[in-house]
């Protein structure tokens, strides 16, 4: 009988070596890389042959047809408008995000909202036994006999299922306690969540069972396991929020079936998760009136314009480096906004601290936002008051100019639906369309105008 190899194998990005190195070559981590078992070959590959003729013949693009396959829809409208508009029959969805977030009761929710219209879904946990399932479903008020819960690892035992009940819905919780037999390494491991996910692919590809799997994530926030998990899957959804608030943040960040970056928001209760269906209103509530380094943006999460407050707090710095600290955006804009501020309008930062925050906790990744967080910016640090009544939307570059930015109709619905007056945003945006009646559009060529207009003086 042969010697079966070792090999190392990087926990974080899959890198394979020969012999063990405490930092992976691969993602320059230490000490992620863990022995491993390699598998024994399935059979002698001397004897496989191959068919001349294929399943499977090419054809012209043009030639094929296509039928649009009918979404399973939850009750959650927010839910179904992150995965595009309702569940694609045959899809695999991997969902992630922090322990105790919330993703089980999530996913809890969601079956039984499918199996209350009559469809059959199976809840598979391998974190939790039958009866632990069974007390959470109890304080969510879950009450369908068309869900079925299993508590299985064994992906043997999980595919068998799958193929004999045929559900409509598959839940995995979660990934990372799937094993294969034939597979030596501890379940979790770079080759056990690879395998595994390829397996589950395949059945719902095959049977047309669309399937969510859930994710464990790092310390860093990432998915854990190897980078190729995220792009065997159809959809890659993070399960963001506070575990200390009760408002968490659904994002879509890859979505085959439909359009990325989108969001749905949702409020946690004793009684499970609650839609919000104006997040807006949600972000706007507790905003101070009058308050210097305090400004609203409209920003877009998909198809979703929301409106939210950034603020700004700069101090005079007490040490030898100022510093630039931000929460809810990129820390490397803070510095990159007031140089430019500097240079453009003549602002002395130089020596100044720099504190920015995001309201409401929403992560906010877009350049239309860096008009309103230099308007913050220099609000704070002149102490005069923002206009409560104006939204500041627009990019900056560094020669202090305002870019054009997209989707401007929307935002400005949002911020006339939501009583606000004015809204500065880049001259360039103002051609082609019609502003509502009920609110002023000005359009700035420079930050300096965005400044002469958007501060109380």
């Amino acid at each position: 009988m042969a010697k079966r190899k070792m090999k190392y194998v990087c926990q974080e990005c899959g890198y394979e070596s020969a012999k063990w190195m405490g930092k992976c070559p691969g993602c320059n981590n230490w000490n992620t890389l863990v022995e491993e078992m390699e598998a024994s070959p399935a059979g002698n590959r001397h004897t496989m042959t191959r068919d001349t003729k294929t399943k499977h013949q090419p054809e012209s693009i043009t030639s094929v047809e296509t039928q649009k396959e009918p979404r399973m829809t939850t009750s959650m409208n927010e839910f179904n408008r992150v995965l595009g508009g309702g569940i694609v029959p045959g899809s695999l969805a991997l969902i992630g995000g922090d322990p105790g977030i919330g993703k089980s009761t999530l996913l809890l929710q969601i079956s039984s909202q499918l199996a209350d219209k009559h469809l059959p879904v199976l809840y598979i946990s391998g974190e939790e036994s039958v009866r632990q399932t069974k007390l959470r479903a109890d304080r969510l008020g879950v009450t369908s006999d068309l869900l079925y819960v299993l508590a299985e690892t064994n992906l043997f035992d999980i595919v068998n299922q799958i193929e004999q009940t045929k559900p409509a819905l598959v839940v995995i919780d979660s990934i990372q306690t799937i094993y294969r037999e034939e597979i030596s390494s501890a379940p979790g491991s770079v080759s056990q969540v690879r395998e595994s996910t390829s397996e589950l692919m395949r059945v719902a590809k095959s049977n047309g069972i669309p399937i969510f799997i859930v994710g464990h994530v790092t310390k860093e926030g990432a998915i854990a396991g190897p980078r190729m998990l995220e792009h065997m899957v159809d959809a890659v959804l993070y399960f963001e929020g506070e575990r200390h608030h009760t408002y968490r943040i659904v994002r879509s960040v890859k979505n085959r079936f439909g359009s990325t970056h989108e969001m749905g928001i949702f409020e946690m209760k004793e009684e499970g998760l609650r839609e919000v269906m104006n997040p807006s209103e949600i972000f706007l509530e507790e905003r101070s009136q009058g308050a210097a380094g305090s400004t609203v943006v409209a920003s877009m999460e998909g198809t979703r314009p929301v409106l939210v407050e950034i603020q700004a707090l700069i101090s005079p710095t007490s040490f030898g480096n100022p510093r630039r600290m931000a929460t809810g955006i990129d820390t490397n804009r803070v510095p990159l906004l007031m140089a430019v501020l500097e240079k453009r309008v003549g602002l002395m930062l130089q020596n100044q601290d720099a504190y920015i925050k995001v309201a409401g906790g929403v992560k906010l990744d877009e350049p239309a936002i860096d008009l309103a967080l230099a308007v913050s910016i220099a609000s704070s640090f002149r102490n005069q008051p923002t206009k409560p009544e104006d939204i500041v939307i627009g990019e900056v570059g560094l020669t202090g100019e305002i870019r054009r930015i997209s989707r401007i109709e929307q935002r400005v619905q949002e911020a006339a639906k939501l009583g606000f007056k004015r809204v500065v945003c880049p001259q360039k945006n103002l051609e082609g369309w019609t502003p509502p009646e009920t609110i002023e559009v000005i359009g700035v060529n420079t930050v300096q105008e965005a400044l002469d207009e958007g501060l109380v003086r």
